[in-house]
């Protein structure tokens, strides 16, 4: 045995009471009180006098040193945990001389089972020693019969020690387990909030950018002494993109609820409006919401990017369901000059794009292609 098992104390959630079942501290309760009525009965039988006094107040002494060596100890003080053991020795033997022989029976046995129960057993196993010296010393019973009754309080009482360790191991591995599952319910709901605030964002910058692109061209256009009907058509436009805005944000409420239509079905209807062809390979198949959203976003902010930069060029977007992964390819043609509004907006769309695809475990790819510009997308699905 190592010295630390000597010197250690049990843990508080050893002797704590919430580590212990309702029906063991009703057997506890009941036990305290029968043993507190023989000792009260066993002063006050057959006493007078003085000695009834005096029986009465050693009984309420030790009970009161009692509550008070649980509680110090409770707390790991070793210094007032031997001096409340080594006063509750002294009134056993001072029950012994004074003839009540029933308190002292229960002062030694109670002191060697608290000892060794609730101290480190360095400082505890030479409170039992002199515990059972005293009772083997008043004891008249034959030397068997109280050899055995050392030996069995000593296990009881090591037992119960036992006992209390495996009990508190238990509370232990409970409030750890309750509190991984506190974090884990935290952690969950820090992601959601997390992909809320996600798709919330990448809705509203890919409608609120595409109506700036048309709300600004209608100021070059006043500004540049068009006509009305130029004017007209940009905010006709604009307003057609607050549209498909709403529309989009109340999918992506659908889509938090996990309500959401095919991708594929999604892209077809988000071309509709521009020079773009759909193609899909591989065979569809339902994604994960994360993996959904990523590549809607990504070709929603991949062809604002066309209009944007090189407005009137021919797109081709193409969804591939591999074994493992799903890639989307989104091809302008090029060769447009850029538009007038090339330079608004604050270039993080494909980088937020991107952040998104990597904590997927995918990538986002974007540059130049042969003729015009290319946006790769691969997300696990």
């Amino acid at each position: 045995m190592s010295w630390d098992r000597w010197t250690r104390w049990p843990s508080k959630e050893a002797l704590a009471w919430e580590s212990m079942s309702l029906a063991r501290l009703w057997f506890v309760g009941v036990l305290r009180a029968i043993i507190l009525g023989i000792l009260l009965w066993n002063a006050l039988h057959g006493n007078r006098g003085w000695h009834l006094v005096a029986g009465i107040a050693v009984v309420l002494g030790v009970s009161w040193a009692g509550w008070a060596f649980f509680r110090v100890s409770f707390a790991h003080r070793v210094w007032p945990s031997l001096a409340l053991m080594t006063l509750l020795l002294g009134a056993a033997l001072v029950a012994d001389l004074g003839g009540w022989g029933v308190l002292a029976l229960v002062l030694w046995f109670g002191s060697a089972v608290s000892a060794l129960e609730r101290l480190p057993l360095a400082a505890g196993a030479p409170c039992v020693l002199v515990a059972m010296v005293g009772y083997a010393s008043s004891n008249t019973d034959s030397p068997l019969t109280t050899g055995l009754t050392v030996v069995g309080l000593v296990l009881a009482g090591y037992t119960l020690r036992l006992d209390a360790e495996a009990r508190g191991s238990a509370h232990r591995l409970l409030a750890q387990e309750r509190a991984a599952r506190a974090a884990e319910a935290q952690s969950a709901a820090l992601a959601e909030r997390g992909r809320i605030a996600r798709e919330i964002h990448d809705v509203l910058a890919h409608s609120l950018s595409a109506q700036l692109v048309h709300l600004e061209a209608a100021r070059l256009l006043i500004e540049g002494d068009a006509t009305k009907q130029q004017i007209l058509d940009r905010v006709v436009a604009a307003r057609s993109m607050a549209r498909e805005g709403l529309a989009e944000t109340r999918q992506a409420l659908s889509a938090l609820r996990g309500e959401m239509s095919p991708v594929e079905d999604f892209l077809r209807e988000l071309v509709t409006a521009d020079r773009a062809s759909v193609t899909v390979a591989g065979d569809p198949r339902a994604l994960s919401a994360e993996a959904s959203q990523a590549v809607r976003r990504v070709a929603q902010e991949a062809l604002t990017n066309v209009r944007k930069h090189a407005p009137g060029a021919k797109i081709q977007v193409c969804l591939e369901y591999g074994e493992r992964e799903v890639r989307l390819d989104i091809r302008d043609s090029g060769g447009q000059p850029p538009g007038e509004l090339a330079s608004s907006g604050a270039g993080y769309g494909l980088l937020g794009m991107r952040e998104r695809a990597e904590l997927l475990g995918g990538s986002l790819e974007a540059g130049p292609g042969e003729e015009g510009f290319v946006v790769t997308l691969r997300v696990p699905g």
